[in-house]
């Protein structure tokens, strides 16, 4: 019997996002409720599977897309107030992540050793302090300069021209940045500028998620609220309080007085809030309005998806590997589902190119007979 012959993989592009790998889940002999990465072993796992066994000798790029560190869940430093966002706290912040999760970095490093293996790595809203040259420098270093970073601002990256990646946070107001985001100081220290989501995160987030560790991992938000009101009344209402104050205190007074009232203080304050939802024209408009694109990879919202459209374009949302809450019956499935892209790459940027295009769940190598309660 004559089999078909499979055409030869040229490239394997693999995409992860939102890890947003912290402090680790003790921290000085304490809990910590801050850390929302919980997968180490079968992150090492991931990377070993592709670079090892039939993938030894395919070039194999891995893309993280943003918010693999999570510097945002890291207080854990003796700077306080705009010193929290200093070079030096950041650097600080960044060796503490780097020790909580040692055998994640270590086979990072391995992987981007390797002959053939290309590390990226897209800076999101909760890891923009790499920008700070200090952190940058620090990690390029702890790689031997085998890892690429693409910056905070950036359009996007392509590995290849028909695919383009993105993390997705500048589509949102509250967690958009600029190239004014990282300010020097008279004496050359540098700092980083965060948008107001940031801020938010650190001063009021991380103060309710100490208490309950669930509180920013709940989807989708407006059923946390309604759900937490009726089954947890006094919590929900303490965090929908300092909520509106910090946004009255921290923005809505800069909005009042730049004059933005006149723009429509009702659709300002909407688009403001309007996290992890947004509109679907803006989701696809970049896969749908350029012309070479076939496949746009995004990350943030920590939502799994993959939409087909006509004329062989491809969205693909590469979800989070930290646990999830989903109220909406039909996304319960997605709760701890540890998703990546895999893009197979077949004569790139050519008229032959093909390109094999996956949203995958990884479910390790060896299952234990037992997992931690």
């Amino acid at each position: 019997m004559r089999f078909l012959k499979k055409n030869k993989t040229d490239k394997i592009i693999l995409c992860v996002s939102d890890l947003h790998l912290g402090a680790g889940s003790f921290y000085e002999g304490r809990k910590n409720n801050l850390e929302d990465f919980n997968y180490d072993k079968e992150f090492v796992e991931f990377l070993e599977f592709y670079s090892s066994g039939g993938f030894q000798k395919v070039e194999v790029e891995l893309i993280i897309n943003g918010d693999f560190l999570d510097f945002l869940a890291v207080p854990f430093v003796e700077y306080f107030d705009d010193e929290f966002w200093s070079q030096e706290a950041s650097l600080e912040k960044l060796k503490i992540i780097i020790n909580a999760h040692a055998e994640v970095f270590e086979s990072l490093k391995k992987f981007s050793d390797q002959k053939n293996k290309t590390l990226t790595y897209m800076v999101g809203n909760h890891d923009a302090e790499i920008e700070l040259h200090h952190c940058r420098n620090y990690l390029l270093d702890y790689f031997d300069q085998k890892i690429k970073i693409i910056d905070l601002c950036s359009n996007g990256y392509f590995p290849i021209s028909s695919i383009q990646v993105a993390h997705g946070h500048q589509e949102e107001r509250a967690n958009q940045f600029d190239d004014e985001s990282i300010q020097t100081d008279e004496s050359g220290r540098e700092y980083l500028i965060p948008p107001w989501g940031s801020y938010y995160v650190s001063k009021v987030v991380n103060r309710f998620k100490s208490e309950k560790a669930h509180m920013n991992s709940v989807r989708p938000i407006k059923k946390f609220i309604i759900d937490g009101l009726i089954y947890d009344s006094f919590d929900t209402l303490r965090f929908l309080a300092a909520t509106i104050y910090y946004y009255v205190i921290v923005r809505f007074i800069f909005i009042f007085k730049q004059g933005h009232v006149k723009d429509g203080l009702i659709n300002l304050i909407k688009e403001e809030f309007d996290v992890f939802n947004a509109p679907e024209s803006k989701k696809y408009e970049e896969l749908l309005d350029k012309k070479g694109v076939k496949v746009y990879l995004q990350g943030h919202t920590h939502k799994p998806e993959i939409t087909f459209f006509s004329k062989n374009k491809i969205f693909i949302n590469t979800g989070t590997w930290t646990d999830m809450y989903q109220l909406d019956f039909g996304r319960s499935r997605e709760n701890e589902m540890l998703t990546y892209a895999k893009i197979e790459v077949l004569s790139p940027n050519t008229e032959n190119e093909k390109l094999s295009s996956n949203l995958l769940v990884w479910k390790g190598i060896d299952k234990n007979p037992f997992v931690e309660f």
